[in-house]
């Protein structure tokens, strides 16, 4: 197939750049993909057709998109971002504060007090935003593993371990590793288990859930890369839940030891993972009714 760019689309179609791409984020741009930060048309696609007001229920990744396009300060795309890179981060052991979080985001500088903080921290939490934004794109798709590798990618560019020759960045994994003191897919065997886990997930169209949890326990168990697995997964997890209606959640930690034991007792008491994630749910709850978004 062969791709056009949002400069040549806009000279096609007859409008701006600006229109291209929130189109393509909307999903309203059939075969579009985003290579990067850059979106990628198919030349064989149709202008969408403008849109026309109905009752329509706008759902929430309909939100965060229209949000995310206008960069809206304030609003739930805002939060989400914050809240979900700080928790995501801080229980895989970052030392950055909540309101260290905010200030990268809001002003894409770094203010910080006295402590010493490792860097990595620093450009995780910058990538992480990155990593919403590639996930709220692409939350209308089926995972692939392409996508969940940009993921990788996005996340562990620029860090220490990305200058590891032994370090695959946006790759799976080379050496053996472990989670919790269980052991993981061996190297040689992640890409025919990752391929076998997204055919199986992909079938069923509608997800539950437990059908989104299911996932996630067996991605976490495989552990495809070197590192970053948890916060690939949790991203992973969120898009899912947009993508089905399923009202999403952020693992904090309140939550976070009952979420690892979850993870090791899926098998024998799925109950535990689930009334974890319920109570998230309902965390998160709270904060749309702030915003006056019914989920």
């Amino acid at each position: 197939m062969i791709y056009i760019s949002v400069a040549e689309a806009a000279k096609k179609w007859g409008i701006s750049e600006r229109s291209v791409r929130n189109y393509c984020a909307l999903g309203r741009v059939a075969g579009a993909r985003l290579s990067g930060k850059t979106w990628e048309i198919p030349d064989t696609a149709e202008k969408p057709e403008r849109a026309v007001r109905s009752d329509k229920k706008r759902t929430l990744l309909d939100i965060l998109r229209e949000e995310k396009a206008s960069r809206l300060s304030g609003g739930i795309y805002h939060r989400v971002q914050i809240d979900l890179t700080y928790n995501s981060n801080h229980i895989e052991g970052s030392r950055l504060t909540h309101d260290e979080t905010r200030y990268i985001f809001e002003t894409n500088t770094i203010g910080l007090s006295e402590k010493a903080v490792n860097v990595d921290d620093i450009i995780e939490t910058s990538n992480h935003f990155r990593c919403i934004d590639c996930m709220i794109d692409n939350a209308h798709l089926a995972p692939t593993e392409k996508y969940i590798k940009e993921l990788h990618f996005l996340l562990k560019s620029g860090t220490s371990d990305s200058r590891l020759d032994w370090f695959r960045v946006g790759e799976y994994k080379r050496l053996a590793n472990e989670v919790g003191g269980m052991d993981t897919t061996e190297p040689v065997a992640v890409e025919g288990e990752m391929r076998a886990l997204l055919d199986s997930y992909n079938k069923k169209k509608e997800k539950s859930l437990e059908d989104i949890l299911a996932f996630h326990v067996a991605f976490e168990r495989i552990h495809p890369f070197q590192d970053g697995n948890g916060r690939v997964g949790r991203l992973i997890m969120f898009g899912e839940c947009l993508r089905h209606n399923v009202t999403p959640f952020i693992i904090d930690e309140e939550h976070k030891l009952f979420y690892y034991r979850g993870l090791k007792e899926w098998d024998r008491e799925k109950g535990y993972l689930i009334d974890t994630c319920l109570s998230a749910q309902d965390k998160f709850k709270a904060i749309l009714k702030k915003f006056n978004i019914d989920n």
